[in-house]
């Protein structure tokens, strides 16, 4: 039993709901997002995690590309010093587009584990499913001169790599994360070790329904991002054709019925269809507020079934940085024809 004790306002770890991978391992089925490095500082993301930690959160989303985990892992050995079991915790990281070359992500890995001081992570992604990478805080057109397009051959050995890490015991589970239907059929057609889990872009006006029942045919569990549409994100994601999902009539109207937040209906959709929800926040009462959500007054078929009219096909983050060539338009990353866009 842990020493830790849960803030008088928080929620028990074993309240928050688990979804079950195929590997038989129990995952919590809502983490905290730790990507918000473009408007808070490093200090303030690691206070947020302390904190969520504090008032039941067991799952943490990171990644290194997000520059924040050596100020988590200080929480992180903080926290399980002062009683919360190891094996408690569920604790992503994802290696970045430039660590894909022959050894880098063994490297990459060992990094995030130091930084994060832990002896194994839970689940390692490949952030990107491109080599394609830019600097922090650049804007939307910015473009790396050695963009490549997705080429199949060069992710297997991308993936292998993160197989190795697997039989090496220093992650429990490998996924994926910006992956479409057509890339993610190769994968599983080559993999040894197949994804546990794809993370990607899932709120109530993007909600994709193809992906999304691939991910679940194939016992591949999807954890979303941007699940409540994601007002934080940085600028260059933004577009004025963007819709706001905390503004919709429905999700209003039944944040009205049950005398919450906007953002918690959101949310309770995404835990009622199947996903893992990872909302970033920095602030005690939305965090607090979020993992409760995850708890109690789950929406009624009716509520769904209105919700699931409302998706809009909004993808708030298009990538435009990773494209490739000239004259490109961001959805040739997506493979919206259903077939990977050549070079």
């Amino acid at each position: 039993m842990s020493k830790f004790a849960i803030a008088k306002n928080g929620v028990e770890p074993d309240a928050v709901p688990k979804k079950i991978l195929y590997t038989g391992a129990e995952i919590p089925a809502i983490g905290l997002g730790t990507f918000g490095s473009d408007r808070f500082t490093h200090a303030q993301v690691a206070d947020a995690v302390r904190d969520a930690i504090s008032v039941g959160y067991r799952h943490i989303d990171c990644a290194s590309v997000y520059g924040n985990e050596n100020e988590i892992g200080k929480v992180l050995a903080e926290v399980i010093d002062a009683g919360v079991p190891r094996q408690e915790l569920w604790i992503t990281s994802k290696v970045w587009n430039d660590m894909h070359g022959p050894g880098d992500i063994l490297c990459a890995c060992a990094r995030s584990l130091k930084d994060l001081q832990l002896d194994y992570l839970d689940l390692y992604l490949v952030h990107w499913p491109f080599p394609n990478f830019h600097s922090p805080g650049c804007d939307v057109n910015s473009r790396s001169p050695d963009a490549k397009p997705y080429i199949h051959e060069e992710f297997m050995k991308t993936w292998r790599q993160m197989e190795r890490l697997v039989e090496a015991g220093l992650v429990r589970h490998i996924g994926t994360s910006n992956m479409t239907v057509a890339k993610m059929k190769l994968l599983l057609r080559d993999a040894r070790i197949k994804p546990v889990c794809n993370e990607m872009e899932l709120h109530p006006h993007f909600q994709q329904l193809e992906l999304f029942q691939y991910c679940i045919d194939n016992q591949i569990q999807p954890i979303g991002f941007c699940p409540i549409g994601s007002p934080t994100r940085p600028d260059r994601d933004k577009t004025g054709d963007d819709t706001v999902d905390i503004e919709d009539p429905v999700v209003l109207k039944i944040a009205e019925r049950l005398g919450v937040h906007a953002a918690v209906v959101c949310l309770k959709w995404a835990f009622k269809r199947g996903q893992i929800p990872i909302p970033f926040s920095v602030h005690h009462n939305e965090y607090l507020s979020n993992l409760i959500a995850a708890t109690k007054d789950h929406l009624t078929d009716a509520e769904m079934a209105e919700l699931d009219k409302i998706d809009k096909n909004c993808r708030l983050i298009k990538g435009q940085v990773f494209l490739w060539k000239d004259n490109q338009r961001w959805e040739d990353l997506w493979d919206i024809n259903g077939e990977i866009t050549p070079e």
